[in-house]
């Protein structure tokens, strides 16, 4: 070895790009959704093993044949699955432990009926514009005084009791709500329909059933009965918060 030659290591550095899992053969790929097809086919065919180091953004580019940007996008799409770890300066690796994400949709409880095969109904229990109670506030961070849209319905399948819902809404986020006939759509339906949200919280619970909440739905006061609270905001303007109680013997299935 000549004095002026250098040995190298870096053992940060990706692997050259293996071949393509089965079924996938290399291609200029010029959509996100094709590069992240491909990334996903590799990291479940084990061509990048769990722990690996992933070819650069600039090395992926210059194989598909597309913007860096493009890239960028398929692998923040992965990301999100909880496939890959990216981390600044370190790169991108496969997950040792990927974090399985489940993604749940809100709901029109009457869709979710009618899924079934069971026929939808829906009664108004109470509609009032009130001065929210100190609970509500609290877990919606609203100050005091502050006048929230209260409504209590029954969503029913085959005239049976479906859900309980007690709805607090937000008329600053939300002042058109004021003004929807609620004989008619039920909160959840416009809401869902009407109100795009940023971000939310779902508390899946067991509970037991109050006086008020059993005549509804048709149980003994103090059966078990399943719950689900949900809040949602608009940026940090909280939208709504509801209590959807389900009688005794009821399920919830998602996708994972």
């Amino acid at each position: 070895m000549r004095s002026d030659e250098v040995m190298r290591s870096d053992e940060t550095d990706p692997p050259s790009l293996p071949d393509l899992a089965p079924g996938h053969p290399r291609r200029s790929a010029t959509t996100w959704q094709a590069i992240r097809d491909d990334v996903l086919a590799r990291i479940r065919s084990r061509a990048w093993p769990p722990g690996e180091l992933i070819p650069h953004e600039a090395e992926l580019a210059a194989q598909y044949g597309c913007a860096r940007s493009t890239v960028n996008r398929a692998l923040r799409e992965v990301a999100a699955t909880g496939l890959i770890d990216r981390r600044r300066k370190a790169g991108t690796r496969v997950a040792l432990n990927p974090l399985r994400r489940a993604t749940l949709h809100i709901p029109v409880i009457r869709q979710e009926i009618e899924a079934r095969g069971a026929r939808y109904d829906y009664a108004l229990i109470s509609r009032n514009h009130v001065v929210a109670p100190l609970a509500v506030r609290s877990r919606m961070g609203l100050p005091p005084q502050a006048r929230l849209l209260h409504v209590r319905a029954l969503h029913l399948a085959d005239g049976s009791p479906h859900a309980y819902e007690d709805r607090w809404v937000n008329p600053q986020a939300v002042p058109e709500i004021l003004d929807v006939d609620l004989t008619q759509i039920s909160a959840n339906a416009w809401l869902v329909q009407n109100v795009p949200y940023t971000r939310g919280e779902l508390t899946l619970g067991a509970a037991s059933a109050d006086a008020d909440c059993a005549a509804c739905l048709r149980c003994a006061p103090g059966a078990a009965i399943f719950t689900m609270e949900r809040i949602t905001w608009i940026g940090d303007a909280p939208v709504t918060l509801v209590t959807q109680s389900h009688p005794p013997g009821y399920a919830i299935t998602t996708a994972i």
